[in-house]
């Protein structure tokens, strides 16, 4: 049985992953590429595009193949949740710190889930709160403060 394309799940995540690798991808083009041994800002950003639009390419196959139908309606609450997630992060980082701001990106994004249970959130969240920091503040050196008041 054949179904529409927009009718089929995983060719409609193919189609999204395409499109959005190729916008991640024009948006990289105004940062300089460098080379392999001397990466520029662009570098990273294009490299990670072509491997969103491969996987959209595959999954799309994949959908064209298998013939997946969508069931259901868009879970609009979970979509909301998960984009405040990432935009209350991005917010709070500069102003709360790291550790605040990831504190609040799991527990917004667990809330769009079926099964929210606060101390697996809280354990999620200390145990990355201190690889980021782990990685990120004391590995790479990159200029986040744990805290506002830099503890």
């Amino acid at each position: 049985m054949r179904t529409s394309i927009f009718k089929n799940q995983d060719a409609l995540a193919g189609l999204l992953f395409m499109g959005l690798g190729a916008l991640g991808f024009v948006f990289a083009l105004g940062y300089k590429f460098g080379t392999t041994i001397d990466m520029g800002p662009g570098y990273f950003p294009r490299i990670l595009s072509l491997v969103l639009i491969g996987f959209g390419i595959i999954t799309f196959v994949r959908g064209l193949r298998d013939c997946m139908p969508v069931e259901g309606g868009w879970a609009w609450l979970p979509l909301v949740l998960l984009s405040a997630s990432l935009v209350l992060f991005g917010f709070l980082i500069e102003r709360l710190g790291l550790v605040p701001a990831l504190a609040a990106l799991f527990f917004v994004s667990a809330r769009a889930g079926h099964e929210f249970k606060a101390l697996e959130v809280l354990a999620l969240t200390a145990v990355m709160s201190v690889f980021a920091a782990a990685v990120f503040v004391w590995g790479l050196k990159l200029p986040y403060s744990l805290f506002a008041w830099n503890f």
